[in-house]
């Protein structure tokens, strides 16, 4: 079973920064796909970010230029920096990992992010 513990949303004006973190534990393939999504009130989840253990990189057209997106994976975490935040960013964010062996999804918690404008 994998666990994922994500950290550091909360309240922000327009303009300001957060770092999301979200740490995976236990049974992880190393080939692996770690990302963000999230959801507003009366909105479907959508994908904001996602990193492969590889590296590659797939960020929503949004954020670009400013969410990135990175992973340490010797920690088996991954970050998401994002800067310039609008209001339409208030969202809850969910830890996503993909497990490319076994093909299951695992999700956290979700954390809110609020920007307030």
């Amino acid at each position: 079973q994998v666990q994922l513990v994500e950290s550091g949303g909360g309240l922000v004006q327009a303009g300001g920064s957060l770092r999301l973190s979200c740490a995976a534990s236990g049974s992880i393939f190393r080939v692996n796909a770690m990302g963000w999504y999230r959801q507003a009130p009366g909105k479907e989840r959508e994908l904001v970010a996602r990193i492969t253990s590889g590296g590659t990189t797939n960020t929503a057209d949004s954020v670009k230029g400013r969410f990135t997106i990175s992973r340490d994976n010797a920690k088996n975490t991954v970050y998401l920096q994002m800067n310039s935040l609008k209001s339409d960013d208030t969202a809850v964010y969910y830890c996503n990992l993909h497990d490319y062996y076994s093909g299951r999804e695992y999700w956290g918690q979700g954390t809110q992010v609020t920007v307030s404008s």
